[in-house]
């Protein structure tokens, strides 16, 4: 279990090394400035701007390799709102991607959550079918059953539902899926 907390060590050393902690680089939320999301092993850069996204990225490259670690270019991808030409980091492209998965959600570049929701519903599905047996016993009450579709179906359906921005048809679908389950 220390590779993990050292490499967390070692994540934290180089962004403050980078001046990534107080720089003015990143997105506004709130009023502070956000430009890195960390979870585990992945990192996640945000900026306003491709210039802004690539200084990031070159001032991390470099502070890393000073303490013997290697930015992976084949696991580095670019997300974008508006079109971006393709970059270069030691000869090597840089693959740029229209959504990617982050901290189990589905991120994407013109931040419709129709598909990450559509996602999480086929999930739910998943584990519903799973539960089908135990659902259908005669031996489990009525209020076991709801315990637990409520502890094992809901959370997976409705993970990271926070941050989603939530249209009709994807209420209609949430609420079609409630249905279902009962």
């Amino acid at each position: 279990m220390l590779s993990p907390c050292l490499f967390n060590l070692y994540a934290q050393y180089i962004m403050r090394n980078t001046g990534l902690d107080e720089a003015q680089a990143g997105i506004k939320v709130a009023g502070r400035n956000i430009n890195n999301l960390r979870y585990a092993d992945d990192t996640t850069f945000l900026a306003e701007s491709e210039e802004e996204l690539k200084s990031l990225l070159i001032k991390v490259k470099e502070d890393s390799e000073k303490v013997g670690l290697k930015l992976n270019i084949q696991k580095t991808k670019i997300m974008a709102s508006s079109p971006i030409t393709s970059w270069q980091i030691d000869g090597e492209t840089v693959e740029t991607v229209s959504d990617f998965i982050f901290s189990g959600s589905e991120i994407t570049a013109d931040g419709d959550c129709s598909h990450e929701i559509k996602r999480h519903l086929l999930l739910g599905r998943k584990v519903m079918t799973n539960l089908d047996s135990i659902l259908k016993s005669r031996d489990i009450t009525l209020s076991t059953k709801v315990h637990l579709v409520k502890a094992m179906v809901y959370p997976v359906v409705m993970y990271g539902f926070e941050s989603w921005t939530i249209k009709k048809a994807e209420c209609q679908r949430l609420d079609a899926f409630e249905l279902w389950c009962w």
